[in-house]
């Protein structure tokens, strides 16, 4: 498209549609974008090819690995740290501004160092389980992050400590907990805030704003410590502050896929919802007894504490910011959902109301702004809420039918009229 665009302009000249300045501007622009997608694309094959060579000279030592002495196997498990160290060294001397050799040679050298690892505690039969090699590989790997100014070794760091946070407090438990996570994590947030104020629009930013959000996600339920019960409440809050952060100035003028807090923050804090509305949850809720003795001081109620001072803040500072203008129910269920887990079975009753109450919000809204996807939303909300209530009540088959019907053709008759609403507009 842009070459078709550049081999008119000399036509569009002679003809004077356009002035000199004004192709010149035109052929900037396109060869800037050109050049930008030739380094997108430069920057993917060579991690790429850092990757595969790092995986071909582990799978070479390993076609082999038996029929060498043990001073050969640890020469070669030291190779690949080696290579991975030169080309970094290469990359910060004479490339350092070169974003496709940084992040090539930072890659590379991140998996030498889990490979160097791995095999010379094979090779010395050194002790140790996941989660020490994990948490070493990890800590080796994180100056990469920012000697080089590495975006992929970050992501790679997140995935890696949100797997050593669950292998050590979920697939373990309770033979371990550790809440090392929280300070490993702290290592990388000097990284997130600088790509957060210099590189805002970068895909570097956009994969780690989803990153972080789910990580942190993952990883708030390894504090559980004899109290999961006040789990509820941290996830609930967390899921407001999400939603705060994505409805801030700096989020909410950008595009949606990089605003993963506020889409985690919203579809969180459904699914709590939607889980509330079932009457079994609730007789399960107060059926598990909390540790009295101990709740205040638990990790639990500390967290939970944290999270909810958090959200109480950026709740004041909106409702101060904006005067109740701009504002919706879903801001305030955190608030709610402590009175929820006080009022026991009724809260069942109470929790539907509220998903009932979003989702026609959200189709009012969807209806004002012309906008499908937010009118589809609520529909959808709505038709989830049923749908539980299908498998929670002793409604005939019958009547289940009726309401699935209606619901269908809900959707066909809200979706006619808008469309046929934008055709008129349009006119």
């Amino acid at each position: 498209m842009s070459n078709s665009i550049l081999n008119e302009l000399p036509a569009l000249l002679k003809a004077n549609v356009i002035t000199e300045e004004t192709a010149q501007k035109i052929k900037e622009h396109y060869t800037k974008n050109g050049d930008e997608s030739q380094s997108k694309l430069f920057m993917i094959f060579g991690i790429l090819g850092a990757i595969l060579s790092g995986l071909g000279i582990i799978l070479i030592l390993a076609h082999n690995w038996d029929d060498l002495s043990n001073y050969t196997k640890s020469i070669l498990s030291f190779l690949p740290l080696v290579i991975g160290q030169l080309f970094c060294g290469y990359t910060i001397l004479k490339k350092a501004e070169n974003t496709v050799w940084r992040e090539s040679s930072s890659v590379f050298l991140f998996f030498g160092i889990g490979a160097s690892i791995s095999l010379i505690a094979q090779v010395y039969n050194i002790s140790g389980d996941l989660n020490s090699f994990l948490l070493t590989w990890m800590l080796l790997s994180l100056p990469l992050v920012y000697l080089l100014r590495t975006s992929i070794v970050s992501l790679l760091y997140l995935i890696g400590i949100t797997y050593y946070c669950c292998n050590s407090n979920y697939f373990t438990y309770p033979k371990e907990q550790t809440y090392l996570f929280w300070l490993l994590f702290l290592g990388i947030t000097p990284h997130y805030y600088q790509l957060l104020t210099t590189k805002s629009q970068s895909n570097f930013t956009l994969f780690h704003n989803w990153f972080v959000a789910i990580s942190l996600m993952i990883s708030l339920g390894s504090v559980r410590d004899g109290n999961e019960k006040i789990l509820y409440l941290s996830y609930m809050c967390l899921f407001a502050i999400y939603y705060f952060i994505g409805k801030s100035s700096y989020f909410d003028n950008q595009k949606l896929k990089f605003n993963s807090y506020r889409i985690i923050g919203k579809l969180g804090t459904l699914i709590l919802l939607f889980v509330y509305t079932f009457k079994s949850f609730w007789i399960f809720f107060h059926e598990k007894k909390v540790h009295e003795n101990t709740i205040i001081t638990s990790p639990e109620f500390i967290i939970a504490s944290i999270l909810t001072i958090i959200a109480a803040i950026l709740f004041y500072k909106k409702i101060n910011k904006t005067n109740f203008k701009d504002f919706g129910i879903i801001e305030i269920i955190f608030l709610l959902n402590i009175l929820l887990i006080l009022m026991g079975e009724l809260a069942a009753i109470v929790a539907n109301g509220i998903v009932l109450a979003i989702g026609l919000l959200e189709i009012k809204r969807g209806n004002q702004l012309n906008n499908l996807r937010i009118l589809n939303f609520g529909l959808l909300i709505i038709t989830i809420l049923i749908t539980c209530r299908f498998f929670d009540t002793d409604f005939s088959f019958i009547v289940r039918g009726i309401l699935f019907i209606s619901l269908g053709l809900g959707f066909f008759l809200t979706n006619y009229v808008m469309l046929k609403k934008r055709n008129r507009n349009e006119k």
